[in-house]
């Protein structure tokens, strides 16, 4: 059996709906966020580095977000392109791109003094942004030059769960001048509609309050 341990609406939700669409049994471990739980030495065990998700397996615990979502494609055979695709160099490529290019630039954004300290953070804020923009617009040229199977609204995949879930954040979370608009990447966005309105996607948003577009009407 597979535990995650969770707080509703942060990256764990983005293994969740995986776990979900894939209907791989599952159970939540929520995570008392503010009540210290990520530094207790219990906890640390599980994740070293205190951050969520985290995904304990029969053989041994997981963390980072692109790790779990490549070790949930790699077992199951789903949502992805497998070892011996002739897609999986790119697919690799892509999903490690929203890991440490995407996904470090949105948190840039939402906590801007981390990387440049409180005096700083109207600096850093702002070229957080620019690189959010730049990195989305690689993401919506990918969708529209390519056509990849494993980013598309044909069928579901792990990164399109990935990104809408850091499109949710992008387009809710920053001050108003620094959110995004998805209506600036309409290939993006169709591939996020399509995996918003899965059945997987649309249970867990309902569970975690999310509303029907979690992806591209967060803030409605």
């Amino acid at each position: 059996m597979l535990t995650l341990h969770h707080a509703p609406d942060f990256a764990s939700t983005i293994i969740r709906m995986a776990l979900e669409e894939l209907e791989l049994p599952h159970t939540l471990a929520i995570v008392d966020f503010d009540g210290g739980a990520l530094a207790t030495t219990e906890y640390r065990r599980i994740n070293p580095i205190g951050l969520i998700p985290a995904l304990e397996t029969d053989n041994g615990p997981m963390f980072e977000t692109a790790a779990i979502l490549l070790w949930l494609v790699d077992r199951t055979g789903r949502l992805g392109p497998g070892v011996s695709d002739p897609d999986r160099g790119a697919f690799l490529s892509w999903l490690f791109f929203t890991s440490n290019a995407l996904h470090t630039a949105s948190l840039a954004m939402f906590y801007p003094h981390r990387p440049a300290g409180e005096a700083n953070t109207d600096a850093a804020r702002a070229a957080a942004h620019d690189q959010v923009i730049a990195r989305l617009g690689l993401i919506e040229a990918l969708i529209a030059n390519q056509h990849p199977r494993w980013l598309s609204a044909d069928q579901p995949g792990v990164l399109g769960f990935y990104i809408g879930v850091l499109i949710r954040w992008l387009t809710s979370l920053p001050p108003e001048p620094y959110r995004i608009d998805l209506a600036a990447f309409p290939q993006l966005g169709a591939v996020l509609e399509a995996h918003e309105s899965r059945p997987a996607a649309q249970r867990v948003a309902a569970d975690e309050g999310l509303g029907s577009h979690p992806f591209t009407k967060a803030n409605s």
